[in-house]
């Protein structure tokens, strides 16, 4: 056996590892529940807003009541211009329309009076949207009545007031669906922020618990401590792909299913920027956590020496915040080519649409060089520190050590 762990090459010990903090990760109990009930309460969150939408898109019912149905293609006609949908149904009296709006059938119904004006019957109160519709309905119809009395065809006016439209020409048009592109940074967000944060405090409180337990000790008598660093980094980086895969590929199957965005070619192109950019983001927080994670002894001392790191991510989360809320400002723009601001950054900015495949590309590789500089160094201080126990390491004290 021991003949067969000293003729292994470097990509084994490192793969011995990795499958050793995969599996221990995967097939436990808590993270399966665990994923299984976030899957359930974000599809569950898709499907609600789903409902809702529907709901808030159906068309008001309005009954109109004897007179009042030479009214009904005024108020579909007024309620389309408003965005605001009207379906209007014949009731034969007042009565039968209080009826059915008490009982929910209806939102509303016009009944005439007898001075030429309308009453409207409402469970509670007339919403003020549907007041402008019937309003708007009210007054057209009252004004072709007056135009016809003076021998004008209300036809020819409306004809003439619709040629004399105005047409916007904006010199910064919105982009189209931007509210929809705004909803999926802010997820795209979310989800990068959690998961590098998440498993890079896994990795730093991994190294403590080996070290505690005097595991380590074990290994390093076997392998290096390079391939025991990387083992974990890679492993426990796969757990937390798998999970962001799984998570944000089941709620996007849901969003595009159930209609809550339509814009799925961008959705699909800010997931698969987000799981690029979580690779590259994760690794260049990992090896700092594991890093961090060999300067201390005890499991309490972790969130102390990665304070550092934490501050770094804080203030990624800041400027995306800013960025999110405005994503082609001075601060996004220039930020977004710095690593690893680039990593929070970037998906935002194709989320919403104004960064173009050659920052793209140039961002990788920035944070890809900036990823391969720090490792080289985390690496170093992680080997000169992982056999120490005893009182807290500082970073200072761990980069001079020999």
């Amino acid at each position: 056996m021991s003949h067969d762990f000293n003729t292994r090459s470097t990509p084994a010990y490192v793969g011995l590892v990795l499958r050793r903090e995969f599996s221990s990760r995967v097939r436990t109990k808590p993270f399966l529940i665990t994923n299984i009930v976030m899957v359930v309460v974000i599809v569950g969150a898709i499907v609600t807003a789903s409902v809702i939408m529907s709901r808030a898109s159906d068309h008001e019912s309005v009954g109109v009541v004897g007179a009042a149905s030479k009214l009904s293609p005024a108020l579909v006609t007024a309620g389309d211009a408003q965005s605001n949908p009207v379906q209007t149904t014949k009731v034969p009296s007042a009565s039968t329309a209080r009826d059915k709006v008490e009982n929910g059938d209806l939102d509303a119904a016009l009944v005439p009076k007898s001075d030429g004006a309308y009453s409207v019957i409402v469970q509670s109160k007339l919403s003020p949207e549907l007041r402008s519709v019937v309003a708007a309905a009210v007054t057209r119809q009252a004004t072709n009545a007056t135009l016809s009395k003076m021998g004008v065809d209300p036809a020819e006016v409306a004809k003439s007031v619709a040629q004399a439209g105005i047409s916007v020409d904006a010199i910064n048009a919105p982009k189209p669906h931007a509210g929809q592109r705004l909803g999926i940074a802010w997820v795209a967000m979310l989800l990068m922020f959690f998961q590098i944060l998440m498993f890079g405090l896994y990795v730093a409180m991994g190294v403590v618990e080996e070290k505690s337990s005097r595991v380590v000790e074990v290994l390093l008598a076997t392998i290096k401590p390079l391939h025991l660093l990387w083992g974990k980094v890679i492993g426990i980086g796969a757990v937390g792909l798998v999970q962001l895969i799984v998570i944000g590929g089941c709620a996007l199957v849901a969003a595009t299913a159930t209609g809550v965005i339509t814009v799925s070619g961008t959705a699909v192109a800010v997931f698969g920027s987000v799981v690029g950019w979580f690779i590259i983001g994760y690794l260049f927080f990992a090896v700092l956590y594991a890093a961090a994670g060999s300067l201390v002894s005890r499991q309490e001392d972790v969130n102390t020496a990665a304070m550092p790191i934490t501050l770094l991510f804080m203030a990624m989360y800041m400027v995306s915040i800013y960025t999110l809320n405005a994503p082609d400002s001075t601060l996004g723009s220039v930020m977004s080519w710095i690593p690893p601001f680039s990593a929070m950054l970037m998906p935002l900015r194709i989320a919403a649409g104004v960064t173009g495949p050659g920052q793209i590309l140039i961002t990788i590789l920035l944070m890809l060089a900036a990823t391969a500089v720090l490792a080289f160094v985390a690496a170093k201080i992680y080997q000169r520190s992982i056999l120490h126990s005893g009182d807290r390491i500082s970073w200072r004290q761990a980069v001079r050590r020999p």
